[in-house]
């Protein structure tokens, strides 16, 4: 069965197309979610944006585009949530208080592909999630980050050369 058609019986009232929609999409989401964030704040975050989903899934109009709807909510509840975190930091720090950092994040080593996607300024890491991660086309990206599809091959192109340097830095490639 196609999202489009899990969408519309879903929005008729369906509970059991709901859930498989949520089946199918609960790892993407949650995998974009952490990319962006660490895994508590992924794990809140993605509860966010199921309650959004289903809050707003009688309103979409065209069941067809799903998936970028949905990351669009995702976009939009990461942003919330490091927005509300840049600004608690900068608070913190002009208070004179020292941010303190995960200790358990600190001991964990990660692939160093997620290390060099996290270094990464936001907007380039948002895209190549989105583009490669996520497999979601030009177009969709362009719809969910709002901006043209031109902007985003821009940003694909300086996120693969951002990425190239720092693989290479580390010694990973020529």
């Amino acid at each position: 069965m196609t999202d489009e058609l899990l969408v519309v019986r879903a929005q008729l009232g369906e509970r059991a197309a709901l859930a498989e929609l949520v089946a199918r999409w609960r790892v993407p989401v949650w995998t974009y979610a952490r990319r962006m964030l660490d895994a508590e704040r992924a794990d809140d975050v993605t509860q966010e944006i199921w309650l959004a989903v289903v809050r707003g899934l009688p309103r979409l109009r065209d069941p067809g585009r799903f998936a970028p709807w949905l990351f669009t909510i995702a976009r939009r509840s990461v942003a919330d949530r490091l927005r509300g975190q840049y600004a608690s930091e900068h608070e913190a720090l002009a208070d004179g208080d020292a941010t303190v950092s995960d200790p358990v994040e600190a001991i964990v080593d990660r692939a160093e592909l997620v290390s060099a996607l996290s270094g990464l300024p936001l907007l380039e890491r948002e895209i190549l999630v989105l583009f490669y991660l996520e497999d979601l086309s030009v177009e969709d990206c362009a719809q969910i980050c709002q901006v043209p599809s031109g902007t985003v091959k821009s940003r694909l192109n300086r996120a693969r050369r951002l990425l190239r340097e720092h693989l290479e830095t580390k010694g990973y490639l020529p």
